[in-house]
């Protein structure tokens, strides 16, 4: 038995599974919570969670972008991988920008639910903050995993690399009206209503906010591809990349 509790961003599904249901046997009871992630139904022509093709088209989708790149990636090459027709992967998104954007918003998405589910009971702003770095880095204790496949490390990678040519396109203005970024505009509300708690006057929240994410990724990635650009190129420790930005943010607050 599955229940759903649901919003417009997250599902959370709530299984009972009774065992041992044979006479003479003792039975059993197992329940577990998970959560479904909710996507903008324009980024696709169908849902690609409604069938086996389309959950494939997305775990392998996922792992052929971060292995070769979204330049390279194409939906031929999917199609072989999937033993399919590359006329079935358009018959679920109608360009390989569509499912980046599919992607995207699926991660902020999943984020924006770290972020809440591990800052629920943290009333200290600071602590909020150093809550948040960590989910930002998917170095967060307790992060909650979604029932589906996809892999969470390789989409995190793609955010890092990919993610900018989400928006950085000649139709930008039209896929806003879309709604196509409100997942992530909304996770830096929330990142600047944390800045808030910790410094009601500081006027730059939301600027601080897309600054620190975006930073996160560079610094990520300058770490492991252009070392000359960061002080973590030798390290390659996390961790230091989370204690710059901790101080960056704190420094909004002056003595």
């Amino acid at each position: 038995m599955k229940v759903l509790l649901s919003s417009k961003a997250i599902v959370l599904v709530f299984s009972v599974v009774m065992n041992n249901l044979l006479p003479g046997k003792k039975k059993t009871i197992d329940m577990a919570w998970e959560i479904q992630v909710k996507v903008n139904e324009n980024l696709y022509l169908r849902n690609p969670e409604n069938s086996e093709l389309g959950k494939n088209i997305v775990n392998h989708g996922v792992q052929m972008i971060d292995q070769m790149g979204l330049e390279e990636f194409t939906f031929k090459k999917l199609a072989a991988r999937l033993k399919t027709n590359e006329s079935s992967i358009y018959r679920y998104f109608e360009s390989k920008h569509r499912l980046l954007l599919y992607f995207f918003e699926w991660y902020w998405r999943w984020m924006d639910y770290q972020l809440m589910f591990n800052t629920n009971n943290v009333s200290d702003p600071i602590e909020k903050i150093n809550i948040l770095l960590h989910v930002l880095m998917l170095k967060q204790d307790n992060m909650v995993v979604p029932g589906e496949l996809m892999d969470k490390e390789a989409l995190h990678r793609i955010v890092i690399k990919e993610a900018s040519k989400t928006y950085l396109t000649k139709h930008v203005t039209e896929d806003n009206k879309k709604q196509f970024f409100k997942p992530y505009k909304d996770f830096n509300a929330k990142i600047a209503e944390i800045i808030h708690a910790y410094n009601p006057d500081y006027k730059y929240t939301r600027s601080l906010g897309s600054t620190v994410i975006e930073m996160v990724h560079f610094q990520y990635f300058f770490m492991q591809n252009l070392p000359s650009l960061t002080d973590f190129g030798t390290s390659k420790d996390e961790n230091e990349i989370i204690a710059f930005l901790k101080e960056l943010i704190l420094s909004c607050k002056r003595n």
